[in-house]
């Protein structure tokens, strides 16, 4: 099979042939379709994620999906020829998914949704189980419910977003004025973040109470933001990116509380991996049911091209996911 290998910190990606992996206890061979990309496969091949535990030389890629091939015999709930998708690799050691095949840990797994074409659901994993471990998880998003994303035309926010309005809340989500558009045809109440103050955005949408759930999907003095907008007593701040010194004066001062998520812990410890399918297959009903779709980038790459699709998903101009194909 053909892969996509990062050789060294920063170094163009370079084309293999290897063979294929061993189908062991517990997996499903893969022939992978489609392989989303994430910021965090860039930054894995700067050598810039040690939380991600992928030393160079590794393949790449965490999210896929493709096609059932082969099942070890212990597996059960898949067979040869069911669509798959899932969060299945390229961190903690593990072989990525920019490889035309791939033998994937089943638990990970979860059968495609019809609504969704294969980039579309290749786009998914890594995103929506970082959203609904935040929002579902974590902070138990209801019906009724004001909740802010911050960052909500980026990856996790963009699937935040559709989360939160499919279990009933009224959404916000910060953005620049350019990303107004995005976030507008999404379903939320978009906040310029550039020229709206917190307490002018808290005042506006909530009378001054602030939000029940806050989302910050970006990090950094955004957290700050987050805890400066959270309703008191009941609010509950959640962050994908908690890194760096904060102050928990202001959350402390509303009564409030925090959780952090860190979506690649089955991964890299083997445990919790059931409940990383559970979270693909609730991605699956919501795509069904026309509440879910992952926005792509307009431009296509295959695997020879996969250099030129992280340059792509680096690029500032660029808006929504991009997914290499490996198989038409």
């Amino acid at each position: 099979m053909r892969v996509a290998v990062a050789a060294s910190a920063g170094a163009d990606l370079v084309f293999e042939q290897r063979a294929k992996p061993a189908l062991v206890a517990g997996r499903v061979m893969v022939k992978v379709v489609a392989a989303g990309l994430n910021p965090l496969d860039g930054k894995i091949r700067m050598a810039q994620a040690a939380h991600a535990r992928q030393p160079l030389p590794s393949t790449i890629g965490m999210d896929m999906s493709g096609v059932v091939v082969d099942v070890a015999p212990d597996v059960k709930g898949f067979k040869i020829g069911d669509e798959v998708f899932g969060m299945v690799g390229g961190v903690g050691g593990n072989p990525g998914t920019l490889a035309e095949y791939i033998a994937a840990d089943a638990r990970l797994l979860a059968t495609k949704p019809s609504a969704l074409n294969w980039h579309e659901a290749a786009a998914l994993p890594l995103i929506f189980i970082t959203a609904w471990e935040g929002l579902v998880d974590r902070a138990k998003v209801k019906a009724g419910d004001k909740v802010l994303v911050h960052g909500g035309a980026g990856g996790v926010g963009h699937v935040a977003i559709q989360i939160a309005k499919s279990f009933g809340a009224e959404v916000w989500a910060t953005g620049t004025s350019a990303q107004r558009g995005v976030i507008e045809r999404l379903g939320a109440v978009a906040i310029d973040y550039e020229a709206e103050s917190v307490e002018e955005y808290v005042n506006r949408a909530t009378a001054g109470e602030g939000f029940d759930v806050v989302y910050d999907t970006v990090g950094g003095k955004t957290i700050d933001a987050a805890f400066a907008a959270i309703r008191t007593y009941t609010g509950h701040v959640v962050t994908s990116l908690g890194w760096g010194t904060h102050s928990l004066a202001p959350l402390s001062f509303r009564g409030a509380t925090y959780s952090g998520v860190f979506t690649l812990l089955p991964l890299l410890t083997g445990k919790g991996r059931e409940h990383h399918g559970e979270i693909l297959r609730a991605a699956a009903a919501l795509a069904d049911e026309g509440k879910l779709r992952p926005l792509l980038s307009p431009h296509p790459f295959d695997l020879s091209q996969a250099n030129s699709a992280f340059a792509q998903m680096a690029a500032p101009s660029n808006i929504g996911k991009v997914v290499v194909g490996l198989h038409g």
